[in-house]
């Protein structure tokens, strides 16, 4: 009897299902409401919010009247930011899986903003990616993407080179999400895509992680819910340098945090806003 043949799961997809990163989300709610605050956002804006997780710039967006489809490739964060539109009673927006790569799903130039803060970067083949958003933005909409920068002193870009030291080396062929942490990437990709340097503006801003926990409470967080720092975890245990790789990231925590208290957590980091006006 012949067995029906395993679909293999995407490994993106797989990370981000990991774990809860609903969890980490609820620490950058009031950044994410200030960020979609200044984007200009009028009822009635048709808004793609891409890699949006449970929400966090979605659900903003949605309150100032856009019209809201927000999209993810992990189920359990799809699931849990229609959890959140239904309990706030937002008819205006809705979320479905789908992968940035590819979104055969979404017609084009149906958007006239497409955002993605923290979420497109970590898909794979930045080329396709680029081009899927300028796809299915409106001509003279824009694309507003926030990228974590490479080597920045500043938490999550701290946290995934820390990791990464403690992690298995990248399949053949990967390409590092914080490649779009650098300027001149991000032409290239968009220029693939046929927007001209010129139309693509950067700016450096701050999002803040805050919590009303110690530092070390947080750092639990992502060592039981962030897909990346679990999986850095798992290697690490494996190898006997997981006591290692917890003092590295609890000394980080401690040292970014600007509460004023050491049993509350707001960590600000830096990173890079891209705005593409599209042709």
């Amino acid at each position: 009897m012949d067995m029906p043949a395993t679909v293999p799961v995407n490994p993106n997809k797989a990370l981000w299902e990991k774990g809860d990163f609903t969890r980490i989300a609820a620490t950058m709610r009031r950044s994410g409401e200030a960020l979609v605050g200044r984007l200009g956002i009028r009822p009635g804006l048709r808004v793609l919010d891409l890699g949006c997780g449970d929400g966090t710039t979605a659900l903003p967006a949605a309150r100032l009247g856009a019209d809201v489809l927000g999209v993810d490739i992990a189920s359990n964060l799809v699931q849990a930011g229609n959890r959140r539109v239904r309990d706030e009673g937002l008819a205006n927006c809705r979320f479905q899986e789908g992968d940035a790569s590819a979104m055969a799903e979404v017609p084009g130039a149906a958007f006239d903003l497409v955002l993605s803060i923290f979420g497109a970067m970590f898909a794979p083949r930045p080329f396709d990616v680029a081009r899927e958003m300028v796809r299915v933005a409106r001509p003279g909409g824009r694309i507003v993407m926030g990228n974590w920068i490479p080597g920045d002193p500043t938490l999550v870009a701290q946290i995934l080179k820390i990791s990464a030291a403690y992690a298995p080396p990248p399949p053949a062929g990967f390409v590092s999400p914080m490649t779009w942490g650098v300027e001149a990437n991000v032409v290239e990709r968009f220029g693939a895509a046929g927007v001209p340097a010129e139309r693509i503006a950067f700016a450096r801003e701050t999002y803040v992680f805050e919590t009303e926990r110690p530092p070390a409470a947080f750092l639990a967080d992502f060592r039981q819910y962030y897909g990346p720092t679990m999986n850095a975890f798992a290697a690490a245990q494996g190898n006997g340098k997981a006591d290692e790789l917890q003092r590295e990231l609890l000394a980080l925590f401690e040292r970014e945090n600007r509460s004023g208290s050491a049993e509350r957590t707001s960590i600000p980091a830096t990173f890079l806003k891209v705005t593409v006006d599209c042709p």
